[in-house]
């Protein structure tokens, strides 16, 4: 919750628990004392401005930015969901370590605010397309071999994953469809050992 579209996270992930009816206890991470005092069993790296975030997460006022990377990278199954900055940081987070998706990942690659666009993807994890909305949009150059493609957009790769994580350079949460919030609701329920 330190800048972006994290409202809007927050309003896709209520309309996916009602479609998916899987309950959902939000919790807004702003300081590393909101992390240390909460229960997490999957986490949303919304976007917005990946420099913000940086600055923002590494300041004494919230001092969230190390301890989150740092509690990603101990809990590997964890579902984690990057989109546009929040991709950014997952495969460049800057702190020294070795990054959450092993990609290789433009900022703005798809040029200004003026360039944003809609267009319908394929996603192999949804199997199915999506609408996807590209707000000063990030573009991915390179996957590893632990990471692999789950969103293409006219041949080029727009959404990876790495073991439970998903790193996408497009906006799931201001198209109306859900796919991808119910995507991490699932896998959080799953994670957190939660059987109904």
């Amino acid at each position: 919750m330190l800048q972006g579209a994290r409202h809007v996270h927050i309003s896709a992930l209520h309309e996916a628990s009602y479609n998916s009816k899987i309950d959902v206890d939000i919790i807004e991470l702003r300081t590393s004392a909101d992390l240390e005092s909460s229960k997490i069993d999957g986490l949303i790296m919304p976007g917005g401005e990946s420099t913000t975030m940086r600055l923002m997460g590494n300041s004494d006022i919230s001092g969230l930015m190390p301890p989150l990377l740092k509690f990603i990278r101990e809990n590997p199954k964890m579902p984690v969901m990057g989109t546009c900055a929040g991709a950014i940081i997952m495969a460049d987070p800057q702190d020294g370590k070795s990054p959450l998706v092993d990609a290789s990942i433009s900022r703005n690659a798809y040029g200004r605010q003026t360039n944003s666009f809609e267009a319908m993807i394929y996603s192999s994890l949804l199997k199915r397309s999506f609408p996807g909305i590209f707000i000063r949009a990030p573009k991915f150059q390179s996957i590893g071999n632990d990471t692999y493609a789950i969103a293409n957009y006219d041949e080029q790769i727009v959404g990876v994953k790495k073991t439970n994580r998903i790193a996408l350079s497009f906006h799931p949460e201001l198209s109306q469809d859900t796919g991808f919030h119910q995507w991490i609701l699932e896998q959080a329920k799953t994670y957190a050992g939660v059987t109904k």
